[in-house]
This record gives C-alpha cells, structure tokens and sequence, in this order.
C-alpha cells in the first residue's frame, strides 16, 4: 500500500501542466495494490498445485509476464476464480475451502498479473482477460465461472471471446463501466475534467480503442439461456448500483441477490453469500 500513497501524493503536489503528469495517472489507474498473503491462508496455498502460465504485456513492459495459479482437487467438474483488482487467490480462501467440501471439483484460481504474487508491477483488464484464455487453453474448458469485481468483467468478455457458455457463470460486484471507474478514481485526488480528458486520450493511442469500449452493457453477448447469478451490494460506492441497474434492465434473465452493506471487496467473505455459491453449485445436475 505504500506504493500507491506514494502515487497519490504525487499526484496530488504535481502541477497538471507538468510533462510527466499523465504519467503519473498512468500509475495511479494501473498499479494494482499488494498485500502479503496472511498467515491463516498461507496453508490453503501450500495444500494446492501450483502452476505458473505467461500472457503478453503488450501495453507497459512489451515482455510476458508470469503469472501463478492454484488448483484444488481433480474432479470431473472444474470450476474457474477470476479475482478483482489488486486482490489474489488467497482473498478467497473462505470461499475455496466451502467449495473444497463439493465433491467432483477442480478449482482453478489465480494471481492476475500485477497482482499478488505474480509478475508485473502495473496491470489493466486484458491482462486479466489474457490470464483466463491462457489457463481455458491449458486445463480446458471450465464448468463453473466465478469472478469479482473487475475479474467479473473479464470473464464475461473472455468466455465471449472463447464462445463458451458455463453451466453457471456467477459475478460478484462486478465492474460495469470501466471509464467511469477510472474517473472516480482520478476525482478522489482532485484531477480536473481537462486532465481526465487528456488521459483518456492517451488511453484510446495507447489501446487502440476508446475506454467507453470497455463495459458489460457493450460486451455482454450471452443469451437468456445462460445460468448467471449475480451478487451485488445496493450501497456499493466501486461499482455504483445505478450502473449496474441499467445493465440488468437489459438482461433479465440474470439472476440476483443484494447483499446490502457487505462492501465491495469484503463481499466474497460473507458467509452468507458463501452458503448461497454453494447451493447454487451443488443444485447443477
């Protein structure tokens, strides 16, 4: 976490006119935070198999990076964890070890790039798209789909891009408009509008692609016959509800529960929410 206040701050003493203060927004949007892996995870960790793939950064470093993942049992049914940002597999490790006791699982989680205890020290959405194409492609198609927040996002637009349809795809908090998220980030340290403009546009030269580009209302292609239930907190101040009631109104289909003050990131360890992922996955036939 100190690396990211050290952004702040210097984005916050660091004129607007200044030549490198795009650069500094890059940092800021990018660089995903890191925490160790607390102790009473660390065995949750030591118990998996551990594997390690390698995406392209075609955007920040130019070079593959390395990223590590985790897998659990070897059942028939194989179930995907797609974290959110700055999070890692062991986030998770209440959730896996509910799902541990589901028998006929494989569970696959990961450390996106940048993030946990894989290589990369800035990272963005196709990193986390590229990382769960790389892992389909190795262990085959999954059963189950699991993602968080950002993580949510980019497993919508891998498995739309793989044309793979899960018996149950479950988003928790999930990030619908990226663009939005990024300008919320840039106003809590008082960047204007002009500054947010210019960033923006570097965005579209550096991407090839504006960033409004980047939202489940325009990724979404699955039809109402997919199995999606989705998880979200009413309050969430991450990904706002608005939002996400604009998208639902278009798919109705999806599934829903509110979990009302659960937290943006502390959701995935609700126990209730828990329960509820559990009977969802143990109802499959």
């Amino acid at each position: 976490m100190k690396k990211l206040k050290d952004i702040i701050e210097q984005v916050k003493n660091t004129p607007e006119t200044a030549e490198n203060f795009i650069h500094l927004l890059w940092q800021l949007i990018c660089y995903p935070p890191k925490m160790p892996v607390r102790f009473q995870n660390q065995q949750l960790l030591d118990e998996a198999e551990k594997f390690s793939l390698a995406v392209p950064d075609d955007y920040f470093t130019q070079e593959e990076l390395k990223f590590n993942g985790f897998k659990w049992g070897n059942g028939p049914r194989r179930l995907l964890i797609t974290t959110g940002w700055g999070s890692k597999a062991a986030d998770f490790s209440e959730l896996i070890q509910a799902l541990r006791t589901i028998d006929q699982l494989e569970i696959i989680a990961f450390d996106a790039p940048g993030n946990g205890s894989s290589e990369g020290e800035l990272s963005n959405l196709l990193l986390f798209i590229l990382s769960v194409k790389a892992i389909v492609h190795q262990y085959g198609r999954p059963d189950i789909v699991i993602g968080h927040s950002l993580g949510a996002m980019a497993n919508v637009m891998a498995l739309n891009s793989l044309q793979i349809n899960p018996e149950l795809l479950v988003s928790i908090t999930p990030l619908v408009r990226l663009k939005e998220n990024f300008a919320a980030t840039m106003e809590s340290v008082n960047v204007s509008q002009a500054a947010q403009a210019r960033f923006f546009e570097k965005f579209e030269e550096v991407f090839k692609t504006p960033v409004d580009v980047f939202k489940l209302d325009e990724q979404y292609k699955f039809d109402y016959q997919l199995n999606h239930w989705l998880a979200y907190d009413i309050h969430d101040k991450v990904a706002p509800y608005p939002y996400l009631d604009h998208f639902l109104a278009k798919h109705p289909a999806i599934r829903t529960q509110n979990y009302p003050e659960a937290g943006h990131e502390k959701i995935i360890k609700l126990p209730a929410l828990i329960e509820r992922l559990v009977g969802e996955i143990k109802s499959l036939r």
